[in-house]
C-alpha cells in the first residue's frame, strides 16, 4: 500500500530553500535533487519536522524558526581557546575538529580563529542564533525499508 500522508517511518523526499534572517541563502536542494529522510527520528530540526507532519506529495509551506526552534542560540561557553600544541597538528581556520568530552560523547568544533599560538574552538552549530526560513515542498513520500527503520535514518549510517 502505498503511503499517503508524512508520518513516522516514512521516507519523505522534499526541495527546499534556506535562507537565515538576512535573507542569505545557506542552502537548497535547486541543484541536488530532493533530500530524502526518515520522518520521526530528529532527522530534521524539530520544528521543520513538526510543520511537515500529516503533509503529503505536492504540499508546499514556508516557515520559520526562530534559533530556538533551530540550532538553538550561540553559546559563549562552547568557545574555547586552546593552543596549537594541545591540538597536536597544523590547525587552518574553517578545519572541524572532534573532542571527546569527558562523558565519553564526541563533539565537533569548527577552528574559527588562529592568532600566534592560540587557537579557538567554536563548539556552536554554524546557524546558532539564527533565524531560519525555509521554503519547502514535498516531493515524494515512500515506506522505509526495514534497513533504514533499524538505522533510523535514510542512506549510509554515520561513522
Amino acid at each position: 500500500m502505498a503511503t499517503q500522508r508524512i508520518e513516522k517511518n516514512v521516507v519523505v523526499g522534499i526541495n527546499y530553500r534556506l535562507t537565515v534572517g538576512d535573507g542569505t541563502l545557506v542552502d537548497s536542494t535547486d541543484e541536488r535533487g530532493p533530500m530524502e529522510y526518515l520522518h520521526g527520528y530528529g532527522n530534521l530540526i524539530p520544528g521543520l519536522e513538526k510543520a511537515l507532519d500529516g503533509r503529503n506529495v505536492g504540499s508546499e509551506l514556508s516557515v520559520t524558526f526562530p534559533p530556538d526552534e533551530g540550532y538553538g542560540r550561540h553559546e559563549p561557553d562552547k568557545i574555547v581557546e586552546v593552543t596549537k600544541e594541545q591540538l597536536g597538528f597544523d590547525p587552518e581556520v574553517g578545519t572541524v575538529v572532534a573532542a571527546r568530552l569527558p562523558d565519553g560523547r564526541e563533539q565537533h568544533l569548527l577552528i574559527a580563529e588562529i592568532e600566534g599560538d592560540k587557537v579557538t574552538l567554536d563548539g556552536n552549530h554554524p546557524l546558532a542564533g539564527q533565524t531560519l526560513h525555509f521554503e519547502v515542498s514535498v516531493a515524494s513520500l515512500r515506506e522505509a525499508t526495514s534497513e533504514e527503520l533499524s538505522a533510523e535514518s535514510v542512506g549510509a549510517p554515520l561513522a
